[in-house]
Protein backbone atom coordinates (compact mmCIF):
# COMPACT_ATOMS: atom_id res chain seq x y z
CA UNK A 1 0.00 0.00 0.00
CA UNK A 2 2.95 2.29 0.84
CA UNK A 3 3.68 2.01 -2.41
CA UNK A 4 0.98 4.41 -3.40
CA UNK A 5 2.54 7.29 -1.77
CA UNK A 6 4.54 7.59 -4.78
CA UNK A 7 3.94 9.29 -8.09
CA UNK A 8 6.14 8.61 -10.37
CA UNK A 9 9.85 7.46 -8.88
CA UNK A 10 10.51 10.05 -5.99
CA UNK A 11 7.12 12.47 -5.47
CA UNK A 12 5.14 12.28 -2.62
CA UNK A 13 1.21 12.12 -3.74
CA UNK A 14 0.14 13.82 0.07
CA UNK A 15 -3.88 12.90 -0.98
CA UNK A 16 -2.49 9.46 -1.06
CA UNK A 17 -0.54 10.66 2.38
CA UNK A 18 -3.53 12.02 3.69
CA UNK A 19 -5.81 8.61 2.92
CA UNK A 20 -3.21 6.48 4.64
CA UNK A 21 -2.89 8.78 8.05
CA UNK A 22 -6.66 8.65 8.06
CA UNK A 23 -6.60 5.16 8.14
CA UNK A 24 -4.00 4.90 10.61
CA UNK A 25 -5.39 7.79 13.01
CA UNK A 26 -8.63 6.03 13.02
CA UNK A 27 -7.06 2.58 13.99
CA UNK A 28 -4.65 4.44 16.77
CA UNK A 29 -8.34 5.91 17.76
CA UNK A 30 -9.94 2.31 17.97
CA UNK A 31 -7.01 0.62 19.99
CA UNK A 32 -7.23 4.05 23.09
CA UNK A 33 -11.34 2.70 22.86
CA UNK A 34 -10.61 -0.87 22.79
CA UNK A 35 -13.56 -3.20 21.42
CA UNK A 36 -16.49 -1.36 23.27
CA UNK A 37 -15.70 2.39 23.03
CA UNK A 38 -14.33 1.72 19.46
CA UNK A 39 -17.80 -0.47 18.58
CA UNK A 40 -19.77 2.28 19.86
CA UNK A 41 -18.46 4.53 17.94
CA UNK A 42 -18.68 2.99 14.67
CA UNK A 43 -22.41 2.34 16.03
CA UNK A 44 -22.67 5.99 16.61
CA UNK A 45 -21.06 6.81 12.92
CA UNK A 46 -23.09 4.34 11.13
CA UNK A 47 -26.45 6.03 12.87
CA UNK A 48 -25.08 9.78 11.68
CA UNK A 49 -24.95 8.49 8.44
CA UNK A 50 -28.02 7.36 8.14
CA UNK A 51 -29.68 10.06 10.38
CA UNK A 52 -27.82 12.54 7.47
CA UNK A 53 -29.41 10.31 4.56
CA UNK A 54 -32.85 10.09 5.98
CA UNK A 55 -32.79 14.39 6.83
CA UNK A 56 -31.16 14.73 3.43
CA UNK A 57 -34.59 12.99 1.56
CA UNK A 58 -37.13 14.52 4.04
CA UNK A 59 -35.78 18.14 3.35
CA UNK A 60 -35.89 17.63 -0.09
CA UNK A 61 -39.59 16.32 -0.12
CA UNK A 62 -39.96 19.42 1.82
CA UNK A 63 -38.60 22.01 0.33
CA UNK A 64 -40.22 20.97 -3.22
CA UNK A 65 -43.46 20.79 -1.31
CA UNK A 66 -43.76 24.07 0.06
CA UNK A 67 -41.28 25.94 -2.90
CA UNK A 68 -44.52 26.93 -4.73
CA UNK A 69 -46.60 28.31 -1.90
CA UNK A 70 -43.62 30.04 -0.35
CA UNK A 71 -43.22 31.78 -3.82
CA UNK A 72 -46.89 32.49 -4.20
CA UNK A 73 -46.80 33.84 -0.44
CA UNK A 74 -43.76 36.63 -1.17
CA UNK A 75 -45.71 37.27 -4.26
CA UNK A 76 -48.71 38.47 -2.72
CA UNK A 77 -46.60 40.51 -0.74
CA UNK A 78 -46.33 42.63 -3.37
CA UNK A 79 -42.63 43.85 -2.20
CA UNK A 80 -41.44 47.02 -3.43
CA UNK A 81 -37.72 47.95 -3.41
CA UNK A 82 -37.69 51.28 -1.86
CA UNK A 83 -36.42 54.14 -4.32
CA UNK A 84 -34.45 55.86 -1.30
CA UNK A 85 -31.11 55.17 0.12
CA UNK A 86 -30.84 52.38 2.56
CA UNK A 87 -28.07 50.63 4.63
CA UNK A 88 -26.12 47.46 4.32
CA UNK A 89 -28.86 45.21 6.30
CA UNK A 90 -31.79 47.05 4.41
CA UNK A 91 -30.26 46.24 0.82
CA UNK A 92 -29.41 42.42 1.68
CA UNK A 93 -32.82 42.15 2.84
CA UNK A 94 -34.32 43.02 -0.58
CA UNK A 95 -31.74 40.89 -2.06
CA UNK A 96 -32.51 37.99 -0.59
CA UNK A 97 -36.68 38.41 -0.54
CA UNK A 98 -36.52 38.67 -3.71
CA UNK A 99 -34.40 36.52 -5.36
CA UNK A 100 -35.80 34.01 -3.14
CA UNK A 101 -39.52 34.87 -4.47
CA UNK A 102 -37.85 34.92 -8.21
CA UNK A 103 -35.05 32.55 -8.63
CA UNK A 104 -35.89 28.86 -8.14
CA UNK A 105 -32.77 27.02 -7.26
CA UNK A 106 -31.94 29.34 -4.89
CA UNK A 107 -35.45 29.31 -3.09
CA UNK A 108 -35.17 25.47 -3.20
CA UNK A 109 -31.52 25.89 -1.97
CA UNK A 110 -32.79 27.92 0.97
CA UNK A 111 -35.79 25.61 2.07
CA UNK A 112 -34.10 22.47 1.46
CA UNK A 113 -30.78 23.86 3.97
CA UNK A 114 -33.17 25.17 6.29
CA UNK A 115 -35.67 22.15 6.62
CA UNK A 116 -32.25 19.78 6.73
CA UNK A 117 -30.75 21.76 9.42
CA UNK A 118 -34.72 21.23 11.49
CA UNK A 119 -34.90 17.72 10.78
CA UNK A 120 -31.32 16.42 11.32
CA UNK A 121 -31.61 17.91 14.67
CA UNK A 122 -34.85 16.63 15.39
CA UNK A 123 -33.95 12.99 14.56
CA UNK A 124 -30.86 13.72 16.89
CA UNK A 125 -32.44 14.39 19.35
CA UNK A 126 -34.82 11.52 19.38
CA UNK A 127 -32.31 8.89 18.27
CA UNK A 128 -28.95 9.98 20.59
CA UNK A 129 -30.36 9.09 23.70
CA UNK A 130 -32.02 5.36 22.30
CA UNK A 131 -28.87 4.81 20.48
CA UNK A 132 -26.84 5.94 23.69
CA UNK A 133 -29.28 3.74 25.99
CA UNK A 134 -28.87 0.72 23.84
CA UNK A 135 -25.05 0.58 23.29
CA UNK A 136 -24.53 1.12 26.75
CA UNK A 137 -27.14 -2.27 27.50
CA UNK A 138 -24.30 -4.10 24.95
CA UNK A 139 -21.29 -2.92 25.63
CA UNK A 140 -19.47 -1.97 29.17
CA UNK A 141 -17.48 0.93 29.39
CA UNK A 142 -13.39 -0.31 29.71
CA UNK A 143 -11.14 1.50 32.20
CA UNK A 144 -8.52 -0.29 30.74
CA UNK A 145 -8.81 -2.24 26.97
CA UNK A 146 -6.78 -5.59 27.42
CA UNK A 147 -4.68 -6.44 24.33
CA UNK A 148 -7.34 -8.48 23.06
CA UNK A 149 -9.68 -5.56 23.16
CA UNK A 150 -7.01 -3.21 22.27
CA UNK A 151 -6.59 -5.11 19.19
CA UNK A 152 -10.27 -5.36 18.15
CA UNK A 153 -10.72 -1.91 18.73
CA UNK A 154 -8.03 -1.31 16.22
CA UNK A 155 -9.55 -3.23 13.75
CA UNK A 156 -12.84 -1.31 14.17
CA UNK A 157 -10.92 1.64 13.92
CA UNK A 158 -9.29 0.75 10.67
CA UNK A 159 -12.77 0.02 9.42
CA UNK A 160 -14.27 3.50 10.44
CA UNK A 161 -10.78 4.82 9.10
CA UNK A 162 -11.19 3.08 5.29
CA UNK A 163 -15.29 4.39 6.09
CA UNK A 164 -13.49 8.11 6.16
CA UNK A 165 -10.77 8.46 3.67
CA UNK A 166 -14.25 6.55 1.27
CA UNK A 167 -15.76 10.08 2.22
CA UNK A 168 -12.92 11.92 1.21
CA UNK A 169 -12.75 10.08 -1.91
CA UNK A 170 -16.42 10.92 -3.09
CA UNK A 171 -15.34 14.77 -1.76
CA UNK A 172 -12.59 14.94 -4.21
CA UNK A 173 -14.73 12.34 -7.08
CA UNK A 174 -17.24 15.58 -7.02
CA UNK A 175 -14.66 18.15 -7.36
CA UNK A 176 -12.25 16.36 -9.61
CA UNK A 177 -16.48 16.10 -11.81
CA UNK A 178 -16.87 19.53 -11.43
CA UNK A 179 -14.11 21.28 -12.12
CA UNK A 180 -12.02 18.79 -14.65
CA UNK A 181 -9.99 21.25 -16.02
CA UNK A 182 -8.59 22.99 -12.55
CA UNK A 183 -5.14 22.15 -11.25
CA UNK A 184 -5.39 20.23 -8.20
CA UNK A 185 -8.20 18.09 -10.53
CA UNK A 186 -4.59 16.83 -11.87
CA UNK A 187 -2.82 16.19 -8.57
CA UNK A 188 -6.06 14.37 -7.16
CA UNK A 189 -6.05 12.09 -9.75
CA UNK A 190 -2.24 10.64 -10.12
CA UNK A 191 -3.51 9.71 -6.55
CA UNK A 192 -3.21 6.09 -7.16
CA UNK A 193 -5.44 5.41 -3.55
CA UNK A 194 -7.83 8.15 -4.91
CA UNK A 195 -8.05 6.23 -8.05
CA UNK A 196 -8.65 2.92 -6.28
CA UNK A 197 -11.43 4.54 -4.35
CA UNK A 198 -13.36 6.40 -6.94
CA UNK A 199 -12.93 3.30 -9.27
CA UNK A 200 -14.29 1.14 -7.45
CA UNK A 201 -16.28 2.07 -4.75
CA UNK A 202 -18.08 5.79 -5.99
CA UNK A 203 -17.72 5.30 -9.63
CA UNK A 204 -19.52 2.18 -9.66
CA UNK A 205 -22.23 3.57 -7.05
CA UNK A 206 -23.16 6.83 -8.73
CA UNK A 207 -22.90 5.55 -12.61
CA UNK A 208 -22.63 8.30 -14.65
CA UNK A 209 -25.02 10.63 -13.10
CA UNK A 210 -22.34 12.75 -11.46
CA UNK A 211 -20.88 13.32 -14.75
CA UNK A 212 -24.39 14.07 -16.63
CA UNK A 213 -26.17 15.55 -14.53
CA UNK A 214 -23.99 17.43 -11.98
CA UNK A 215 -22.31 20.18 -14.47
CA UNK A 216 -25.57 20.88 -15.99
CA UNK A 217 -26.93 21.30 -12.45
CA UNK A 218 -23.60 23.62 -11.64
CA UNK A 219 -24.32 25.57 -14.94
CA UNK A 220 -27.90 26.39 -13.27
CA UNK A 221 -26.33 27.52 -10.64
CA UNK A 222 -24.14 29.89 -11.79
CA UNK A 223 -26.57 31.41 -14.21
CA UNK A 224 -29.18 31.99 -10.81
CA UNK A 225 -26.13 33.51 -9.74
CA UNK A 226 -25.71 35.73 -11.86
CA UNK A 227 -29.03 36.83 -12.09
CA UNK A 228 -28.84 37.43 -8.12
CA UNK A 229 -25.65 39.39 -8.30
CA UNK A 230 -27.45 41.50 -11.40
CA UNK A 231 -30.36 42.10 -8.67
CA UNK A 232 -28.02 43.11 -6.17
CA UNK A 233 -27.13 46.07 -8.02
CA UNK A 234 -31.40 46.74 -9.09
CA UNK A 235 -31.34 46.62 -5.24
CA UNK A 236 -28.40 49.24 -4.80
CA UNK A 237 -29.05 51.32 -7.41
CA UNK A 238 -32.82 51.61 -6.56
CA UNK A 239 -32.54 54.78 -5.35
CA UNK A 240 -31.81 57.79 -8.02
CA UNK A 241 -30.15 60.74 -7.66
CA UNK A 242 -31.79 64.40 -8.74
CA UNK A 243 -29.20 65.09 -10.85
CA UNK A 244 -28.81 62.06 -12.26
CA UNK A 245 -32.89 62.24 -13.17
CA UNK A 246 -32.66 65.45 -14.03
CA UNK A 247 -29.80 64.44 -16.54
CA UNK A 248 -32.07 62.01 -18.05
CA UNK A 249 -35.02 63.75 -17.98
CA UNK A 250 -32.84 66.21 -20.73
CA UNK A 251 -31.04 63.76 -22.58
CA UNK A 252 -33.91 62.22 -23.28
CA UNK A 253 -36.70 65.56 -23.90
CA UNK A 254 -36.29 64.92 -28.12
CA UNK A 255 -37.25 61.10 -27.97
CA UNK A 256 -40.76 59.77 -28.62
CA UNK A 257 -40.57 56.38 -28.83
CA UNK A 258 -38.51 53.94 -25.87
CA UNK A 259 -36.31 53.03 -28.74
CA UNK A 260 -35.61 56.69 -29.25
CA UNK A 261 -35.06 57.09 -25.60
CA UNK A 262 -33.36 54.10 -24.58
CA UNK A 263 -30.78 55.22 -27.61
CA UNK A 264 -30.32 58.42 -27.02
CA UNK A 265 -29.03 57.45 -23.61
CA UNK A 266 -26.78 55.08 -24.96
CA UNK A 267 -24.90 57.74 -26.96
CA UNK A 268 -24.77 60.11 -24.39
CA UNK A 269 -23.39 57.85 -21.43
CA UNK A 270 -20.84 56.16 -24.23
CA UNK A 271 -19.90 59.71 -24.89
CA UNK A 272 -19.26 61.08 -21.96
CA UNK A 273 -18.15 58.48 -19.83
CA UNK A 274 -14.52 57.79 -20.37
CA UNK A 275 -13.16 54.16 -19.45
CA UNK A 276 -11.17 54.21 -16.13
CA UNK A 277 -7.64 51.47 -16.96
CA UNK A 278 -6.34 52.81 -14.15
CA UNK A 279 -9.10 51.03 -12.09
CA UNK A 280 -8.10 48.22 -14.38
CA UNK A 281 -4.85 47.89 -13.70
CA UNK A 282 -5.09 48.36 -10.02
CA UNK A 283 -7.14 45.18 -10.15
CA UNK A 284 -4.73 43.33 -12.43
CA UNK A 285 -1.92 44.25 -11.17
CA UNK A 286 -2.90 44.45 -6.70
CA UNK A 287 -6.28 42.54 -6.74
CA UNK A 288 -8.09 45.63 -4.98
CA UNK A 289 -11.33 46.45 -6.51
CA UNK A 290 -12.55 49.92 -6.53
CA UNK A 291 -16.64 49.81 -5.97
CA UNK A 292 -18.10 53.16 -7.16
CA UNK A 293 -21.87 54.30 -7.40
CA UNK A 294 -23.56 54.98 -10.51
CA UNK A 295 -23.53 58.42 -8.85
CA UNK A 296 -19.72 58.33 -8.35
CA UNK A 297 -19.96 57.47 -12.25
CA UNK A 298 -21.73 60.21 -13.28
CA UNK A 299 -19.72 63.11 -11.34
CA UNK A 300 -15.95 61.46 -12.74
CA UNK A 301 -17.19 60.41 -15.87
CA UNK A 302 -14.73 57.43 -15.43
CA UNK A 303 -15.82 53.57 -14.65
CA UNK A 304 -15.51 50.26 -16.57
CA UNK A 305 -17.97 48.71 -18.14
CA UNK A 306 -20.33 47.40 -15.00
CA UNK A 307 -20.11 51.13 -14.27
CA UNK A 308 -21.35 52.33 -17.31
CA UNK A 309 -24.24 49.39 -17.35
CA UNK A 310 -25.40 50.66 -14.05
CA UNK A 311 -25.14 54.36 -14.68
CA UNK A 312 -26.89 53.43 -17.67
CA UNK A 313 -29.84 51.45 -16.50
CA UNK A 314 -30.23 54.14 -13.42
CA UNK A 315 -30.71 56.82 -15.67
CA UNK A 316 -33.26 54.72 -18.30
CA UNK A 317 -34.93 53.73 -15.01
CA UNK A 318 -35.78 57.46 -14.33
CA UNK A 319 -37.23 58.07 -17.15
CA UNK A 320 -39.70 55.26 -17.10
CA UNK A 321 -37.80 52.21 -18.76
CA UNK A 322 -37.37 48.61 -17.67
CA UNK A 323 -33.51 47.95 -17.97
CA UNK A 324 -31.53 45.00 -16.31
CA UNK A 325 -27.50 45.04 -16.24
CA UNK A 326 -26.36 41.72 -17.90
CA UNK A 327 -22.73 40.53 -17.26
CA UNK A 328 -21.26 37.69 -19.21
CA UNK A 329 -18.34 37.83 -21.54
CA UNK A 330 -17.70 40.21 -24.33
CA UNK A 331 -14.62 39.82 -27.18
CA UNK A 332 -11.74 40.85 -26.91
CA UNK A 333 -10.58 41.83 -30.21
CA UNK A 334 -7.89 39.21 -29.77
CA UNK A 335 -9.86 36.13 -30.56
CA UNK A 336 -10.19 35.68 -26.80
CA UNK A 337 -13.04 36.84 -24.53
CA UNK A 338 -13.03 38.39 -21.32
CA UNK A 339 -15.74 39.18 -18.32
CA UNK A 340 -17.86 42.18 -19.41
CA UNK A 341 -21.41 43.90 -18.51
CA UNK A 342 -23.90 45.53 -20.68
CA UNK A 343 -27.80 46.24 -21.21
CA UNK A 344 -30.87 45.14 -22.13
CA UNK A 345 -33.97 47.44 -22.23
CA UNK A 346 -37.65 46.26 -22.74
CA UNK A 347 -38.79 48.32 -25.78
CA UNK A 348 -42.99 48.46 -24.71
CA UNK A 349 -43.96 49.56 -28.47
CA UNK A 350 -42.51 45.99 -29.95
CA UNK A 351 -42.75 44.26 -26.78
CA UNK A 352 -39.33 43.03 -26.55
CA UNK A 353 -35.82 42.75 -24.80
CA UNK A 354 -33.02 44.82 -27.60
CA UNK A 355 -29.39 44.71 -26.19
CA UNK A 356 -26.51 47.44 -26.04
CA UNK A 357 -23.35 48.33 -25.02
CA UNK A 358 -22.19 52.08 -24.21
CA UNK A 359 -18.95 51.10 -22.98
CA UNK A 360 -18.05 49.99 -26.40
CA UNK A 361 -19.59 53.30 -28.09
CA UNK A 362 -16.44 54.92 -28.54
CA UNK A 363 -14.51 51.81 -30.06
CA UNK A 364 -16.73 52.66 -33.34
CA UNK A 365 -19.45 50.63 -34.70
CA UNK A 366 -22.96 50.49 -33.60
CA UNK A 367 -23.56 48.62 -30.69
CA UNK A 368 -26.93 49.70 -30.16
CA UNK A 369 -28.88 46.51 -30.88
CA UNK A 370 -26.51 45.84 -33.78
CA UNK A 371 -27.57 42.35 -35.90
CA UNK A 372 -24.19 40.57 -34.79
CA UNK A 373 -24.37 41.61 -30.43
CA UNK A 374 -24.32 37.86 -29.67
CA UNK A 375 -21.59 36.93 -32.21
CA UNK A 376 -19.29 39.41 -29.45
CA UNK A 377 -21.21 38.92 -25.87
CA UNK A 378 -21.86 36.09 -24.27
CA UNK A 379 -24.19 36.13 -21.39
CA UNK A 380 -23.91 34.35 -18.31
CA UNK A 381 -28.01 34.06 -17.49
Amino acid sequence: MFTSLFSGDTTINFISVALILIVIVSAIQGIIRGASGSAKHLLHMVFGILITIVAIYLAWQTATLVSAPVRNWLSSLAIQIPAQEMPVWKQTYYTAVTAIRDFELFRFGVLFLLAYLIIRQALYWFVDPVLLRWAQSRWDREASPSVISAATGGLIGSVTGVWRALLVVAVLFVFVTLFPQAKPAGYIQASSLYQKGAQEVIQPFTGDFLQKQVPVFTRAVEQEFSQILQRKYEVLDANIPNNISAAAQEVTKAGKTDEEKAELLYKWVGSRVEYDWNKVELYEQQRIWKEQTPEDTFATRKGVCIDYSRLYAVMARSVGLDVKVVTGLGYDGRGGYGPHAWNEVYLADSKQWIPLDSTWFSSGGNWFNPSNFNQTHIREA
